[in-house]
């Protein structure tokens, strides 16, 4: 989820208009429209802050991304077409999976 997304859903859930946030957050409310239409986007401590700001927490952890899917993903997209539906469809008559 975008950083747009998640002030404007932090925003709702909490039931604040953006003059609300605004006004408890010491920002325009000009501001948060436009990081909530995505024009700009704050920082990550003005992300965190803000949803706090609405009553939530906004957990962030650093890991250690698993990039074992993105060579199955390189060579799948090697594959013609025809051959990926046959592997789709293989795949969901082996799991009893509808297509």
């Amino acid at each position: 989820m975008r950083s747009a997304a998640l002030i404007r859903e932090a925003r709702l859930r909490a039931g604040l208009t953006q003059y609300e946030l605004a006004e408890r957050s010491g920002r325009d409310r000009s501001v948060i429209a436009r990081w909530e239409q995505g024009v700009v986007a704050p920082s990550l401590e003005t992300l965190v802050e803000l949803v706090r700001t609405c009553g939530f927490e906004l957990p962030l952890e650093l890991v250690h991304r698993d990039a074992s899917g993105e060579e199955r993903l390189r060579k799948n997209a090697l594959l013609s077409p025809e051959r990926r539906l046959q592997r789709f469809l293989q795949a969901c008559s082996k799991t009893g999976r509808r297509p």
